[in-house]
């Protein structure tokens, strides 16, 4: 099963991420995210056998509390792209308050899978809510201009638990399942 660990926006939020994706509606080539499946990927772990999902789940309980994060507000707003506006593969919104503790977060469960077996980042850790995808680059000139001139903000949510998701891909795109909760 493939696994990642994240923090789920709320259903409340659900409304301005499809608000911030009309933004871009008129942009060809960008495959959308659902709305209500938004969320910030702490750590992408891939495929896992079922047999080691224990395994992971005391690696994040162990995170969590070498991580030092309680409860913390977070809020969703602004836009961009990876990796740049030249080539562009993901629009984001990003999150400002509340990055720190991500971040911390972020740094705990690398440290904690790596060690039991799980591959490293490649990349730097900057926490987002994936809004879309391009496949091709018919909207790309859209796309730029809507991340150079709007500045959303999506509103504020309380962070009160990490989740280990499941990814299932299918015909519409992913569908994410919550395997375990832990409470910060």
């Amino acid at each position: 099963m493939r696994l990642f660990l994240a923090i789920d926006l709320p259903s409340s939020l659900s409304e301005g991420v499809a608000a911030v994706q009309a933004l871009f509606e008129d942009a060809g080539g960008l495959r959308f995210t659902d709305p209500e499946q938004a969320h910030v990927t702490l750590k992408f772990l891939g495929e896992t056998p079922p047999d080691r999902v224990s395994v992971v789940e005391d690696a994040v309980e162990s995170a969590i509390d070498a991580a030092g994060v309680e409860q913390f507000d977070a809020s969703v707003g602004g836009l961009g792209v990876f990796p740049s506006l030249d080539y562009i593969r993901v629009v984001w919104t990003g999150i400002d308050d509340g990055a720190v503790e991500m971040t911390r977060l972020h740094d705990a469960f690398e440290r904690k899978t790596t060690t039991i077996g799980f591959d490293p980042e490649n990349h730097d850790f900057s926490p987002h809510v994936t809004l879309a995808r391009m496949n091709d680059a018919r909207g790309k000139a859209l796309v730029r201009r809507v991340v150079e001139h709007e500045d959303p903000n999506i509103g504020s949510f309380r962070v009160r638990e990490v989740r280990l998701k499941k990814s299932e891909l299918g015909p519409d795109g992913p569908e994410y399942e919550t395997v375990s909760r832990f409470s910060l």
